[in-house]
């Protein structure tokens, strides 16, 4: 059999498509160097989205397509894939967190659709991926992230005035939940709870974070409206079911963000299908395609959908969800599929330039 082309190898190797950033690799301008000896090619990228669990399955695409566009079965791919994450613009006249490189909201017109559970999925799903990763639990009257996260007791203070997050499976996390008792109601008025979101996101010593997520409460209130105008957030994701009601209510978060200039980096189909436990009939309890359908009318990505499943509920009630609960199954690998979907949709944004600017003082001489 004769040798692998190089030429060959390099054009099926560029017009590789990848599935997150819907770019050949080419277009993406990820390609470091391809090299060709005898059976073996060895390909060296930089992708802009974390994907460490990714490699493989990329590693096994990269040599069927090969395989599959030479006829040369006897092919082996060598794939070195780094990381580099980069911080990317957020509103207008809102300054960057200095140890923050990207803010990512997720978002919800309507209380009940799994945002908490997903977004606390996603931020585990890209510590899988090899990111650096905080979460923010936004909800102050109704905080949830302490026990999704396994998390208890009350942060520390090295200085009196700024707190260090608690940290379980790799992630950062910061919420008004480990300030007070877990039955102690939060009744205070917006402008407290505004101050409150500011104080937790501003007075936290995050550690060089590539994303924090923000798990924000339901609705288009005082809490989205601080986000809008003093948070710095590069994206947000809305999460739905498919029900109707549910869909009229996501469609009004997706505006309030059209409407302050925050892109939306997809919308997550939650509950999506059932399965039953014991029959194994499927059912769309809620319905079907309502995510599909608002993605396509919205001109959004479906970034994924998800099931309605009982471990689902119970391994977050539990203190471990689901993508370290039980890493290798199907929902785990839809869930950290959505999470590099969504990094890799806010890759394609514009870049945050603010650094390299040089700052101008005019001083009286």
């Amino acid at each position: 059999m004769s040798e692998l082309s190089k030429d060959r190898v390099e054009s099926i190797v560029n017009e590789f498509m990848d599935p997150h950033l819907e770019l050949t690799l080419a277009e993406a301008g990820v390609v470091n160097s391809i090299a060709v000896n005898g059976d073996e090619v060895a390909v060296s990228l930089t992708l802009p989205y974390p994907a460490a669990k990714y490699q493989v399955t990329l590693q096994k695409e990269l040599q069927a397509a090969i395989v599959q566009g030479t006829g040369h079965d006897a092919t082996q791919v060598a794939l070195t894939a780094d990381t580099k994450i980069i911080a990317h613009s957020v509103q207008q006249g809102v300054k960057r967190l200095e140890k923050v490189k990207n803010i990512i909201a997720v978002a919800s017109g309507k209380g009940g659709v799994g945002k908490s559970t997903t977004s606390v999925n996603l931020a585990l799903a890209l510590a899988a991926e090899g990111a650096t990763v905080g979460l923010l639990d936004a909800d102050i009257y109704g905080p949830s992230q302490p026990r999704m996260m396994g998390l208890s007791g009350q942060p520390e203070s090295s200085d009196g005035k700024t707190i260090e997050p608690m940290v379980n499976y790799g992630v950062q996390t910061m919420s008004i939940g480990f300030l007070i008792e877990e039955d102690t109601p939060m009744v205070w008025r917006g402008p407290m709870v505004t101050q409150a979101l500011e104080q937790l996101l501003n007075d936290t010593n995050w550690k060089d974070l590539d994303y924090l997520f923000i798990d924000l409460p339901p609705g288009t209130g005082d809490t989205q409206l601080t986000l809008a105008q003093k948070v710095p957030v590069s994206g947000a994701v809305i999460v739905t079911t498919p029900q109707d009601i549910a869909l009229l209510d996501a469609r009004k978060g997706l505006k309030m963000f059209e409407k302050v200039a925050v892109p939306i980096l997809g919308i997550v189909e939650n509950m999506s299908t059932h399965i039953c436990s014991s029959c194994g009939h499927e059912e769309s309890i809620f319905g079907s395609g309502g995510g599909s359908r608002m993605a396509e009318e919205s001109n959004v990505t479906l970034l994924g959908a998800l099931p309605l499943e009982m471990s689902i509920r119970e391994q977050a009630d539990s203190g471990k969800p689901t993508v370290v609960a039980d890493p290798d199954s199907r929902t785990s690998e839809i869930y950290r599929s959505i999470a590099r979907k969504a990094a890799a949709r806010l890759s394609k944004q514009a870049k945050d330039y603010s650094a390299s600017f040089p700052k101008i003082v005019i001083q009286n001489t």
